[in-house]
C-alpha cells in the first residue's frame, strides 16, 4: 500500500466525518450517507487537481480509494456477489457526481442546489451542504496536490 495515497484517502475520510454535514439529515446517518459525502469530497478533489501533469497520480489515487471502499464493504459483511453489485453502483454514482460538478464554477446557486438534491435526497438543508462544499472547493483550489500527498489536512 502506498502511504501517500493513504494520506489522501484519510483526508477525505476526515472531511466526511465532519458532524456538521449530518446536522440536517432527516434521520441517523448510515454507511450510504457517509459514502455519498465521501464521493462528493473525492469528486471535488479530482475536479480541482485534474490536469495532464497529474493524470497518472490521480488514476492511482482513484484506484486506491475504490480499493479501500471495497475493503470497507467487505468489512460490513457483504458477500462477493453483493460486493461486485455494490461497487458497480458506487462507481456509477461517483461518475455521475463527477459529471455533474465538472462545470461547477459556472453554475448558479439554484443549479448547484438541484444537483446536490439529486445525490443527497435525505438531507433537508441542502443550502448548508452547498455552503460547506463551496468552501471545500475553494480551499482545494488554494492547495497543491502534493500538499494532500504528504500530510493529513484538518477538516
Amino acid at each position: 500500500m502506498n502511504e501517500k495515497y493513504l494520506y489522501v484517502y484519510n483526508n477525505l475520510i476526515n472531511f466526511t466525518r465532519n458532524k456538521e454535514l449530518y446536522k440536517f439529515l432527516n434521520r441517523d446517518d448510515n454507511f450510504s450517507d457517509r459514502l455519498s459525502l465521501f464521493l462528493l469530497h473525492f469528486a471535488f478533489f479530482l475536479k480541482n487537481f485534474k490536469n495532464e501533469e497529474n493524470k497518472i497520480i490521480l488514476q492511482k489515487i482513484y484506484d486506491f480509494n475504490f480499493r479501500q471502499l471495497e475493503l470497507s464493504i467487505r468489512e460490513i459483511g457483504y458477500g462477493d456477489q453483493s460486493i461486485n453489485k455494490k461497487m458497480k453502483e458506487y462507481i456509477n454514482l461517483f461518475h455521475s457526481m463527477v459529471s455533474e460538478i465538472h462545470f461547477w464554477d459556472v453554475l448558479s446557486r439554484s443549479q448547484k442546489i438541484e444537483k446536490f438534491s439529486f445525490f443527497l435526497t435525505d438531507f433537508k438543508e441542502i443550502d448548508h451542504l452547498l455552503d460547506y462544499f463551496e468552501l471545500f472547493n475553494e480551499d482545494l483550489s488554494k492547495k497543491t496536490l502534493n500538499s494532500y500527498l504528504k500530510s493529513v489536512s484538518n477538516p
